[in-house]
């Protein structure tokens, strides 16, 4: 298999790199920080990541949760030196866990079991943690020419459906992402609201609601001079949380 390596400490890697050569597998990338990982596996696309907790920058927890939204995903398996409370908390998030220092034998039977997950599957886990756990990306993860760019959620204008593409209207511009307006909808349920079949809009951004010639409505966003359309099923719960604001 085909392993990226995620710790920020040298020694670590150099054990961990060893270890995974003599069982008779490629380490093909290793990174210092979470955000260092997911442009490694944009780029090597691994079968598996090897990810710590406890990193600066981004954490692995953190980094976990952006690799739960890419196609196709890693598997994922934490090797950390939490005790065992604390890894019960992260368990549903990897395929496995190794604890520090990790004994050859106990990485060969978690990378004998690691299975890849299914997109269905994944779906499912996500959405299970999000009603369970209340789980909530602060940033949003899209592969673009310029590599992976990160953007912060508190920067979003609105989300918009095109076919199978979300377009992330953000301050610096817009971007594309390979996710579901619905899923996006419940993971950021307190932050966005949709407006339209094919539209969420931030309901820090919105800046009212105004009617067109043809009698339908519009909704203004702030800092921005475009408007997006809202439609006649939605427009009653837009009216009542815009009173809430």
């Amino acid at each position: 298999m085909d392993i990226l390596i995620c710790d920020d400490e040298p020694l670590a890697v150099d054990r961990l790199s060893r270890l995974v050569s003599q069982l008779g597998h490629q380490v093909i990338a290793t990174a210092q920080h979470g955000k260092q990982a997911l442009e490694m596996v944009q780029q090597f696309e691994p079968d598996v990541v090897l990810l710590d907790i406890q990193m600066p920058e981004m954490d692995g927890l953190s980094c976990a949760q952006h690799l739960a939204h890419f196609n196709p995903m890693p598997a994922i398996v934490f090797c950390t030196a939490f005790d065992e409370h604390a890894l019960q908390a992260i368990q549903s998030q990897a395929k496995g866990y190794l604890l520090k220092p990790i004994a050859k034998d106990e990485l060969e039977t978690v990378l004998e079991n690691v299975t890849k997950l299914t997109q269905a599957q994944l779906t499912q886990i996500e959405k299970k943690e999000l009603m369970e756990e209340k789980v909530q990306r602060q940033q949003i993860a899209a592969k673009t020419y310029r590599g992976l760019e990160l953007i912060p959620v508190e920067n979003i204008y609105y989300f918009l459906a095109d076919q199978k593409y979300v377009t992330v209207r953000h301050k610096n511009g817009s971007v594309l992402i390979d996710e579901t307006l619905k899923d996006l909808e419940t993971e950021f349920a307190d932050r966005f609201i949709r407006i339209h079949r094919n539209a969420l809009i931030s309901l820090d951004y919105l800046d009212g609601l105004e009617m067109v010639a043809s009698g339908q409505y519009q909704a203004r966003c702030r800092e921005l001079e475009e408007r997006l359309a809202v439609s006649r099923r939605h427009l009653p719960l837009l009216r009542e949380r815009m009173q809430n604001l």
